[in-house]
């Protein structure tokens, strides 16, 4: 469970990173969306009656893990130089840190109502396989972006 605010902050800066490109960005986020929906229908091998429940699922919840990430998480990158955190005072660090927990309690409570609304529409062995397909997507695709050197 750890390892996912590390990941989040981590996919939020290289997301904000593209971001300042412009246009080219969301380019690039509808070329990973399709690849990582390829990926998943490829590893969950999924029926055209579960295609037909779980993608617009899927993508209701995926969107708004975005949402969150991206403008609330957002204060945390703006900081992110050293400095602006060194000049924190306690209280706006405090401060900081609540929204930082309050954020990752809803990113959390999301998936949970996500993983509960995929029990009608998939068997478990198949809402396992997504978690782990996502995983796998994530690892593949830090992976490519360290070879490449963080270019673009």
């Amino acid at each position: 469970m750890k390892k996912y605010p590390v990941l989040i902050v981590l996919l939020l800066a290289i997301s904000l990173n593209a971001f300042a490109q412009g246009g080219r960005f969301k380019q690039k986020r509808e070329q990973i969306k399709s690849l990582k929906i390829a990926f998943i229908t490829d590893k969950l091998q999924l029926t055209s009656a579960e295609a037909e429940k779980f993608w617009p699922l899927y993508n209701t919840f995926d969107e708004k893990q975005q949402d969150l990430r991206h403008e609330k998480l957002r204060s945390i990158v703006d900081r992110k130089d050293e400095d602006a955190i060194d000049k924190l005072s306690e209280k706006d660090a405090s401060n900081l840190l609540l929204q930082i927990e309050s954020t990752e309690d809803e990113l959390y409570q999301s998936r949970k109502k996500f993983m509960t609304s995929l029990k009608g529409v998939l068997p478990s062995v198949k809402i396992i396989k997504l978690k782990k397909a996502e995983e796998d997507f994530n690892r593949k695709l830090l992976k490519q972006y360290r070879e490449k050197g963080g270019r673009r």
